[in-house]
């Protein structure tokens, strides 16, 4: 008898030993599950672009944008000039995410002949759980110079004279699935003005939304207001109006808008036409994406990293 009890208990403790792994395991996985997470909003909006001006999106790290923007001419020019389509702006880009959070890029636009460049940080993401973070915050910079001969041949002209810097906050947030909406507080500086009353800085507020129709399509609209103090005489504030289609590796933009150029300096603060005259000009953004670099290993760098 001794020696039965003996073996039940035997048997007993060993079950014992054995399972108490699996339970710590399982009561971890509880715990793990039961603690709040970060959820991050991702894909505010399609692109880069909005139709005209930067969003709060970046292109992923090893990831390289290739973008080409086509703005033809005014609509009411008539059919002499085919309602426009006779007459193009163009600007060829590459943009390319140096991590997830900051990417950099470059172009050069027919308007003026100008060359640009780029760089967009992200500050802070609008997040829910663990962290509560309402709005996401970037970080614009940017430096143009127009190419084309100085206007006035007889002032002392500098090679910087042609320079634009461009600052910009982008403050997004987007309340659903469908719907994102941006404000971009802009100050833009010019190294050379007209006359000695011009001011070397011009400041406005880019503000925009998207809501999406379809899981592939979006309608994008975009405002620019020039503060009076500072804008140009003879412009008017640029109005856009855009529609985002995706095509697979292809995200294709259709513009209708008042501004021809694709350069802060020059959209913002260099258009002349109005909607209300019969000034809209179509165009399109059309955005190819290239992973240049393998995704398991950009996984194994963040893992590094952490």
């Amino acid at each position: 008898m001794r020696k039965i009890l003996v073996s039940i208990l035997l048997i007993f403790s060993s079950q014992l030993i054995f399972s108490q792994p699996d339970d710590l395991a399982k009561m971890l996985e509880e715990e793990m599950a039961s603690e709040p997470t970060i959820d991050y909003a991702t894909a505010s909006f399609k692109t880069t672009r909005l139709v005209n001006a930067h969003t709060i999106e970046n292109v992923g790290r090893g990831v390289l944008d290739m973008r080409i923007s086509h703005r033809f001419g005014p609509m009411n020019s008539g059919i002499k000039n085919f309602f426009g389509l006779d007459q193009a702006t163009m600007r060829v880009a590459l943009e390319y995410g140096l991590t997830d959070w900051l990417m950099v890029g470059g172009g050069r636009s027919t308007y003026e002949k100008t060359y640009d460049s780029f760089l967009k940080a992200k500050i802070l993401r609008q997040s829910t759980g663990k962290r509560r973070m309402p709005i996401s915050l970037s970080y614009m910079g940017a430096w143009q110079t127009k190419t084309i001969p100085f206007v006035d041949q007889n002032r002392t002209n500098f090679y910087t004279s042609n320079f634009f810097f461009v600052h910009q906050l982008i403050i997004a947030r987007k309340f659903s699935e469908g719907v994102s909406i941006m404000i971009a507080p802009t100050v833009v500086h010019r190294n050379l003005v007209p006359t000695a009353n011009d001011p070397h800085d011009l400041y406005s507020i880019v503000i925009g939304g998207r809501a999406k129709i379809t899981r592939r399509m979006s309608i994008n609209l975009e405002y620019i207001y020039q503060l009076p103090d500072t804008k140009p005489v003879g412009t008017t504030n640029s109005l856009s109006l855009g529609f985002d289609l995706e095509t697979g590796g292809h995200v294709f933009q259709f513009a209708f808008t008042n501004s021809a150029p694709q350069v802060e300096r020059a959209f913002i603060h260099e258009t002349r036409g109005s909607w209300s005259n019969g000034d809209i000009i179509t165009g399109f953004n059309l955005s190819r994406v290239f992973t240049l670099k393998d995704p398991r290993a950009r996984n194994k760098e963040a893992k590094k990293e952490w």
